[in-house]
């Protein structure tokens, strides 16, 4: 008797596992609506990702052209400010790629700095998604122990905003240069802050 009542309790189990198969349509949209909020979350913060690796295409270019002109002016008498004499500083780099144009922007700090201005290939018909970089390189006084030596000077800026690419002079205006204590200090522009 034992046996044919195991046999039947088993058999009980097994027919109610072979109903309980499947989902239930609650299960289901708690499933679809958990992953509707993390796509909600995840889309754009991998979006901006993206955008972030765009704009550190410039901040390197833009460094990089900083460097070049604190090298190049130890060994002539002024920095490249000329778009046509971009090849100057040896960076083996290009002035347009597929994010940025990169423009030296000439002279700024009453001609004795010089300006690199990395502006997105986004067109200005476009909604702006990236950000504007400029670099800026001046003659100045150190402060500290050596006060008053002459030394270069570099900013790099960046955009507060998304730009597009018209009329980048007026969203990427010059950095101001000032001079207190003895200390030549670069200022970003408006709509900048300074990059560290």
């Amino acid at each position: 008797m034992k046996t044919e009542l195991k046999a039947k309790f088993l058999q009980h189990i097994l027919n109610k596992k072979k109903n309980d198969e499947g989902f239930t349509l609650i299960e289901l949209l708690v499933v679809i609506i958990i992953i509707g909020i993390l796509s909600a979350i995840a889309l754009p913060a991998f979006l901006n990702q993206a955008n972030k690796a765009r704009a550190s295409e410039a901040k390197t270019y833009a460094g990089s052209v900083n460097r070049a002109q604190q090298a190049y002016i130890l060994e002539n008498p002024t920095f490249v400010t000329n778009q046509t004499n971009f090849s100057q500083l040896q960076l083996g780099i290009k002035t347009q790629t597929a994010n940025y144009t990169y423009n030296l922007g000439g002279t700024f700090d009453g001609a004795k700095g010089a300006s690199i201005k990395a502006v997105p290939t986004t067109p200005s018909t476009a909604a702006p998604v990236l950000k504007g970089y400029g670099g800026f390189v001046t003659v100045g006084q150190t402060a500290g122990a050596g006060v008053g030596e002459s030394t270069t000077l570099t900013a790099l800026t960046e955009t507060l905003t998304p730009i597009t690419d018209g009329a980048a002079d007026t969203q990427i205006p010059d950095a101001a240069v000032v001079t207190t204590g003895g200390a030549t200090v670069i200022n970003p522009g408006g709509n900048q802050k300074e990059v560290k």
